[in-house]
């Protein structure tokens, strides 16, 4: 091995043993707000409501896994959960940036189609992304309940929650770590939703 490839092999490695170390770290500090937030979700779910998600970027992509897992299946054979990404239909995205502001793309969203019992999945790492506040606002206004997914202390995101939302703040400030953990989340999330709605796996 010339010494390029022990460099990069020891970068690889650095990457792997600091993801490793955020998820054991964030273990015991996440799971009683994931499953809090898994059972906001199973129970509207199971009352007819749907989930709702939106982010930014890497957050975008999470958005769109999570309500993806929602309507196919995660890792069972189970009835399609409704779920809308707010973060796909480009036509509206554009339509409201243009005649209006950026920061309003999910919050007009949710006015319309967002119901009473709805659940929203709020993506930021940093917890400041300014139209994923808006939508949270808009989503009180509402009546759906917000489940922030963020990092770095949570922003003003953590600050707009309410009573009966859910805040999973992963424990660092790195957007990669943050990002790698909010993934692992979603798939915890996705784990309990299906096993409260349709008992263990066979």
């Amino acid at each position: 091995m010339n010494p390029s490839d022990a460099v990069i092999s020891s970068r690889i490695a650095a990457q792997f043993e600091e993801s490793i170390r955020v998820k054991q770290a964030a273990a015991s500090e996440l799971s009683g707000p994931i499953a809090r937030a898994a059972q906001l979700f199973a129970q509207s779910l199971k009352a007819g409501n749907k989930a709702l998600a939106c982010g930014n970027g890497g957050s975008a992509a999470d958005s769109q896994h999570f309500v993806a897992e929602l309507i196919n299946r995660f890792e069972r054979e189970r009835p399609p959960l409704a779920g809308v990404a707010l973060t796909t239909d480009t036509s509206t995205l554009t339509s409201i940036a243009n005649d209006y502001d950026y920061k309003l793309v999910f919050a007009k969203q949710v006015r319309a189609i967002g119901r009473k019992g709805d659940v929203l999945l709020a993506i930021s790492t940093s917890g400041n992304s300014g139209n994923v506040v808006e939508a949270v606002h808009a989503a009180h206004e509402a009546g759906v309940h917000v489940v922030g997914l963020t990092g770095n202390g949570g922003g003003r995101i953590a600050a707009a929650l309410s009573g009966g939302d859910v805040s999973i703040c992963v424990p660092h400030k790195v957007t990669a770590r943050i990002q790698e953990v909010h993934l692992l989340v979603l798939h915890c999330l996705c784990d309990l939703i299906d096993h409260q709605l349709f008992g263990p796996k066979k």
